[in-house]
């Protein structure tokens, strides 16, 4: 951004450029017709607002300040927020937020491809798994 506002103050830019555009151009037509008009350039007097509170750009020129205050504000509000949010929205999943999901999609690929049935009703093998005794429960209510 300062570069930006330092490259308004080079002294080639000031002349070929902003000079072009301090210019204003009236045409005056003479006759009754149309097509025969005459254009005259002519410098405009400029002058400065004395109600004029700066955005605190620039302390001495009202056009300068403005146009730094504008370009500022387009910078940080359409580049960074508006595009920034954009890409922020539709960027990959870089912390894996979604990681169970894929990992479940691969999942159930492995088991079709083996002819494994997506999901088996034995997911611990019965033989391995210890269940307590009638005796051992006793009085203990069993909620299924």
């Amino acid at each position: 951004m300062a570069a930006l506002i330092k490259l308004r103050h080079m002294p080639v830019v000031q002349r070929s450029v902003w000079n072009y555009f301090s210019k204003a151009s009236r045409n005056i037509s003479t006759s009754k017709k149309n097509s025969d008009t005459a254009t005259t350039a002519c410098e405009t007097n400029k002058t400065e607002d004395k109600n004029w509170v700066s955005y605190g750009f620039d302390y001495e020129s009202k056009e300068e300040d403005t146009n730094a205050h504008h370009a500022s504000f387009f910078f940080s509000v359409t580049l960074c927020l508006v595009f920034g949010g954009f890409s922020w929205a539709y960027a990959p999943d870089v912390h894996m937020r979604d990681w169970a999901q894929r990992e479940a999609y691969l999942e159930l690929h492995r088991r079709e491809k083996a002819g494994q049935p997506p999901i088996d009703p034995n997911y611990v093998n019965p033989s391995t798994v210890t269940l307590p005794s009638e005796d051992e429960l006793c009085d203990v209510e069993i909620i299924i």
